[in-house]
């Protein structure tokens, strides 16, 4: 079953400088270390204002990864429309998308897989698990389609085995346990693909 996106609501001026400064600060810093009085001052605003537009800390963390995750998703998206019809290399598109967006995004690598990190097990019940979670299906079902339409046999296993590639360079780049972890991993998806495509 593909997952569902949720769709955003228009932010007013206010809570789109609080989303703003909040989305800066919990990739460049981390989630725990930052408190709202931090992203209140960095916003402009009052603590009033930002509880106003988000409620809590909480919510305001999944409107941090729902608009990062929408930005990553019309960057797949534009890749993907200058891509060649089905097969192999429009696959590996993805890949491609992922180097050009960690290049200016994701420095410190995937804020979905931080956040889920940072929050830990003790949290259980956190609305980040659900978003993350979701966040982690919809690339795997785009996976999927780009291996059904390019005619792969068994093409879940194949887009899981491309999801596990793709996460294993985006933690490398936040790691930085080697340089250009995304095309080492698009070469390996390529010699997946060619045996079977």
């Amino acid at each position: 079953m593909k997952q569902s996106i949720p769709e955003l609501a228009p932010l007013t001026p206010g809570a789109r400088r609080v989303l703003d400064a909040a989305s800066h600060l919990f990739y460049e810093r981390g989630i725990h270390a930052v408190g709202v009085d931090t992203i209140a001052e960095a916003a402009g605003v009052t603590k009033k204002t930002l509880y106003d537009r988000f409620g809590s800390k909480e919510t305001l963390v999944v409107a941090y990864l729902q608009h990062r995750d929408a930005r990553w998703r019309e960057h797949v998206a534009a890749s993907l429309e200058r891509s060649p019809g089905p097969g192999v290399e429009r696959i590996l598109t993805i890949f491609d998308a992922a180097e050009s967006w960690s290049d200016e995004n994701s420095s410190k690598g995937c804020s979905a897989i931080n956040a889920r990190a940072e929050i830990g097990d003790e949290h259980d019940g956190h609305p980040v698990f659900p978003e993350v979670a979701r966040q982690k299906v919809w690339l795997l079902d785009v996976f999927e389609d780009l291996c059904t339409e390019a005619g792969v046999p068994d093409s879940r296993a194949m887009a899981e085995a491309l999801m596990l590639l793709y996460e294993g360079a985006i933690v490398t780049v936040g790691m930085e346990t080697f340089p250009n972890p995304f095309p080492a991993a698009r070469r390996v998806a390529k010699s997946l693909l060619d045996t079977v495509a």
